[in-house]
């Protein structure tokens, strides 16, 4: 009785270590842990790699000290047999070189492998990627990789997701033909922005289990299957950005998974169909800047999960906005030149979520909302050139997250106080030119407006320079024109932004001259300048070399052209008729002919010949 007890109680005891010794995982093997060391020393961590703000470098604490190399961070080992089988070092702040003789391609057991989001120098990949025979996951997106893509990425025949977009990489040979026709296990498929250069093969319409595929601005061309629309697992299809890319979109089934549609910038033509509306999951769609025509099927009132829309840039039938209202969800709404008319709506007041509206160019009359006021999360509000009259608002000074609000070319009208701007602290672009407006500019003394990179207050009836302009340095456009501005250019105003200003149109006031005549303009990234149409008296100012627009035209500048003004090696576009400017026309503005398209002259009392190469 005591030995069958000795025999129960060491068969007990042999349980428990066979059970404790398949708990252990092994320890990862020397030689694959010497080659990821390896890879790790041939590049640096460069904190500027990255611009997600959760990068942070995974390989920084990996170390021959380290341990067992299954527990370093991104690695992931086999339980059974130790080897690395998943290295994730997406957004790692990485940066150098792949070539053949990479150490990571000794890891020849890994089954996913991820190097999104890092820079690898614009290597080419190596051929020796075809030696990962088990990979069932490839992500080398946006990762700075280059030319063409080896054809013995075919050999991966196990692959369900390949990632290769954002990279300056080619599909020649192999090409996308050859990739759908080996590779018929893929459920995700990116190569937005790789090079494809051919027409997209009808067997991708075969993938039943194709769940993302991202085509966009790939060079296609040809018509796009439609059976590629109908794929019963396919949640994302963008193909956006194929300008030579025809096709139209087809009857959709209730049944469809799609989430993510973008069809935009490319040649795809035809209808909306009203089945569109039954893609229940549509959570973004863009259809913009293509040739759609005809009616917009009010059915789109059914995508409730819609977030994002976008049917701008194409030829559709007048409508209105009236069935909006019911897309709760929406964020982001892009109708710009789609024959929109009527009035905004009151449903859109259910549009709590707006953060952008692109309704410019188009029909729509009407007031502009107060309660758009109560639109708070709204930072892109864009009505101009439409036919909107009326006041504006006090309630606009609510929008305190706007970053852009363009009015500009309605017939907005009335009295406009322009303190209501000063609570958006965001704000870079206000455009409210070209209406009835008259803007009164009675800031508060301490008051600090927002920093602005467009400010356009042209025909606004201002009578002087808007004070607070002393405080931009970042401005990029500015137009004043079209106001009752007398008398001369302030000293200050040489100050406003001298490092940025772009664009300048004083044209249509009352102008003068400047209070301190500058030997050079100051602004000195200026590519745009007019004070056509103004009293400007005495000799032409000199703009800075860069200027490519330059409009003086009806003044009263005397004196001659100085030869000054050939350092204008940029300049398209110089007018300075109906002036009195006399004396003897540089010649060597003969220099200039390559780049000078329009020279004006006339009205003016200018003698000497016409160099010879005009």
């Amino acid at each position: 009785m005591f030995i069958i007890h000795l025999i129960l109680l060491f068969s007990s005891f042999d349980l428990v270590v066979a059970a404790a010794a398949s708990s252990i995982q092994p320890l990862c093997h020397d030689d694959e842990s010497s080659a990821l060391l390896q890879f790790k020393e041939s590049h640096i961590l460069d904190s500027s790699v990255s611009d997600d703000p959760n990068a942070y470098p995974k390989v920084k604490s990996w170390n021959v000290n380290g341990g067992d190399c299954c527990s370093w961070e991104g690695v992931e080992c086999d339980q059974a047999s130790g080897y690395v089988i998943n290295l994730d070092l997406s957004s790692s702040r990485l940066y150098g070189s792949i070539n053949s003789t990479c150490s990571l391609f000794r890891v020849v057991h890994l089954q996913r492998l991820n190097l999104a989001d890092n820079h690898f120098n614009q290597s080419i990949i190596p051929p020796e990627v075809g030696a990962f025979s088990g990979l069932n996951y490839l992500n080398l997106s946006r990762s700075s990789f280059s030319g063409q893509i080896p054809v013995e990425i075919l050999k991966l025949s196990n692959l369900e997701s390949l990632d290769l977009s954002g990279n300056a990489l080619q599909l020649r040979n192999p090409g996308l033909g050859s990739l759908a026709a080996m590779l018929t296990h893929l459920k995700l498929l990116h190569l937005g922005g790789v090079n494809v250069s051919s027409f997209v093969p009808h067997s991708l319409a075969n993938f039943s289990s194709l769940k993302s595929l991202d085509l966009e601005d790939c060079g296609l061309y040809g018509e796009f299957p439609a059976g590629i629309f109908h794929l019963p697992s396919l949640q994302l299809l963008s193909i956006q950005s194929n300008l030579f890319l025809t096709g139209y979109l087809p009857e959709f089934n209730q049944s469809s998974p799609l989430e993510l549609l973008f069809v935009g910038n490319t040649s795809f033509s035809g209808n909306l169909p009203y089945s569109l509306g039954s893609l229940k999951s549509l959570n973004q769609l863009d259809a913009s800047r293509c040739q759609f025509s005809g009616l917009v099927p009010y059915s789109l009132a059914n995508l409730t999960q819609l977030t994002y829309l976008s049917l701008a840039f194409n030829n559709l039938s007048s409508w209105n906005l009236s069935w909006l209202g019911k897309l709760t969800k929406l964020s982001y709404l892009d109708l710009v030149e789609t024959n929109l008319y009527g009035n905004i709506p009151s449903s859109f007041q259910n549009l709590t979520q707006l953060s952008a509206v692109r309704v410019h160019r188009n029909l729509l009359t009407g007031r502009f909302p107060s309660w758009l006021g109560n639109l708070t999360q709204l930072t892109q509000l864009l009505l101009s050139k439409n036919n909107m009259h009326g006041p504006l608002p006090e309630s606009i000074s609510k929008l305190t997250n706007l970053k852009q609000i363009e009015l500009f070319s309605n017939s907005f009208n009335g009295t406009l106080e322009f303190d209501m701007f000063l609570n958006m602290k965001s704000l870079l672009d206000l455009q409210l030119s070209r209406n009835d407006l008259s803007v009164v500019l009675n800031r508060k003394v301490n008051a600090t407006f927002p920093k602005l990179k467009l400010l356009g207050l042209g025909s606004c009836n201002l009578t002087e320079f808007p004070n607070f302009l002393r405080g931009q340095d970042q401005v990029s456009l500015l137009f004043l024109d079209g106001n009752n501005i007398h008398g001369k250019i302030p000293k200050w105003m040489l100050n406003v932004s001298k490092e940025t200003l772009v664009f300048l149109q004083l044209d249509n006031n009352f102008l003068t001259g400047f209070e301190e005549p500058p030997a050079i303009l100051p602004w000195v990234s200026l590519k745009y300048l007019s004070l056509s149409c103004n009293n400007l008296q005495g000799p032409l100012p000199i703009p800075p070399a860069s200027v490519a627009y330059y409009d003086f035209s009806n003044n009263q500048l005397t004196g001659e052209i100085s030869e000054m003004i050939c350092n204008l090696t940029s300049i398209l576009f110089l007018d300075l008729s109906n002036n009195i400017i006399s004396g003897i026309l540089p010649q060597c503005l003969g220099y200039l002919g390559n780049s000078l398209s329009v020279l004006n002259l006339r009205n003016n009392s200018i003698g000497g010949s016409i160099p010879p190469t005009y």
